[in-house]
């Protein structure tokens, strides 16, 4: 709920989402329907003001700001449509940061970075700039960095937003395999019917519901 001129907003209302460990949900609905902000509060950037959040062990409800951020640190990985890359740091440093920042050391952290970037598919690339990559390299940067701490929760908002069809398919091809492949499950929020009909299970939000 939000305050606004004409009155509290209400965004996500009596949400019930049930996502098995290891599962693969795609989030849709119009615009304002509630998507990202319900990513926002499975990932801890934002606190429920009521009900339950459960992630694994974790009680989002019971966790002060310090203890949400070691959540997002060890429990979830995220990907943008705008990648977030910073555009001063290469590949591999991109993604060893986020090693960087979880207290990993140097040689463990770029070492993980590196075998991340092999296997989405840009391991060659590891010394190139975000401005020296394509859009679909970016996001597989991304990916990577997302694994970096191996989550156990992966959000993707948008994931092919910026990414012409081809580079959307290999993408969406990529997060598809990590449940298996990493062990996570996965919840992304899409426009795209192709992306979403591709997904295990679909739900759909409206004014802040699930239809």
């Amino acid at each position: 709920m939000y305050p606004t001129p004409s009155g509290p907003l209400t965004v996500l209302d009596s949400v019930d989402l049930d996502v098995p460990a290891g599962g693969y949900v795609a989030l849709t609905g119009p615009s304002g329907a509630g998507k990202s902000t319900l990513l926002a509060v499975l990932g801890g950037l934002e606190a429920p003001q009521a009900g339950s959040v459960r992630v694994g062990d974790h009680d989002l409800r019971g966790i002060g700001g310090d203890g949400l951020a070691g959540y997002r640190r060890s429990t979830v990985g995220f990907v943008f449509q705008h990648f977030g890359l910073l555009e001063t740091l290469t590949a591999l440093e991109n993604v060893e940061l986020a090693g960087t920042l979880a207290g990993e050391r140097a040689s463990r952290r770029r070492a993980r970075a590196r075998e991340l970037l092999d296997a989405v598919g840009v391991g060659e690339r590891v010394g190139h700039r975000p401005l020296q990559l394509s859009g679909g390299e970016r996001q597989r940067v991304a990916i990577a960095r997302a694994l970096v701490n191996r989550p156990q929760l992966v959000l993707a908002d948008e994931p092919t937003g910026n990414l012409d069809e081809g580079s959307a398919d290999a993408v969406v091809t990529l997060l598809e395999s990590l449940p298996a492949d990493h062990g996570c499950t996965l919840v992304i929020v899409t426009h795209n019917r192709t992306v979403a009909a591709r997904a295990r299970e679909r739900v759909t939000l409206e004014r802040g519901r699930v239809v």
